[in-house]
């Protein structure tokens, strides 16, 4: 397990996806690290490889649909669709709340898997989740590529990452000295 851990890492450093500074993420924490998944996300043999990694790991869960939030599950979401032979829709936002359009539904009981890219608080996890039940279907498992809270984020389904990391993050009100220091970027999810 060791060697794909140094592999993943060695991705996300070769594609510049791990960014160090003073960044504000989705979630309104401040930090002194970023996954930007985009980077990796431009280069499809990084893509390819993180997903067979990642389906790999999900052999003991039974799905028939990927379902992955806009903007940062999109890319890795389908390819892990496509490498799992599962059908492949997203959820998108809309008046900011995500939901699903452009017709896609989910039949009674229909066994989906959430896919998204970098996960710190979950917040867009827990949307997907409440869209697949809402809908009908059944959520099995939750996977990602970054599991920034190291396992501290907890849904009801299981969670499998390929990374996990811990960068300290912090509230806006609490930013060390040393980081409010760095210029603010906020790259994006």
């Amino acid at each position: 397990m060791a060697t794909d851990q140094s592999e993943i890492l060695g991705i996300f450093t070769r594609t510049r996806a791990l960014l160090e500074g003073h960044f504000v993420l989705r979630s309104g924490l401040h930090s002194g690290h970023y996954f930007q998944c985009a980077q990796v996300c431009q280069r499809m043999d990084a893509v390819e490889r993180l997903a067979e990694l990642l389906v790999a790991r999900l052999k003991d869960f039974k799905f028939t649909t990927v379902l992955a939030p806009a903007m940062g599950g999109l890319v890795i979401g389908q390819e892990v669709a496509r490498q799992a032979k599962a059908r492949y829709i997203f959820a998108e936002k809309e008046n900011n709340v995500l939901v699903m359009r452009r017709g896609f539904t989910l039949s009674p009981g229909e066994p989906v898997l959430i896919v998204e890219d970098v996960v710190t608080r979950g917040g867009r996890v827990l949307e997907c989740l409440e869209i697949v039940r809402q809908a009908g279907g059944v959520p099995v498992a939750v996977a990602m590529l970054v599991d920034r809270s190291a396992g501290s984020a907890r849904f009801e389904v299981p969670a499998i990452s390929l990374l996990e990391l811990s960068f300290p993050t912090y509230p806006a009100d609490a930013v060390p000295e040393w980081l409010a220091k760095i210029p603010v970027q906020k790259p994006g999810s």
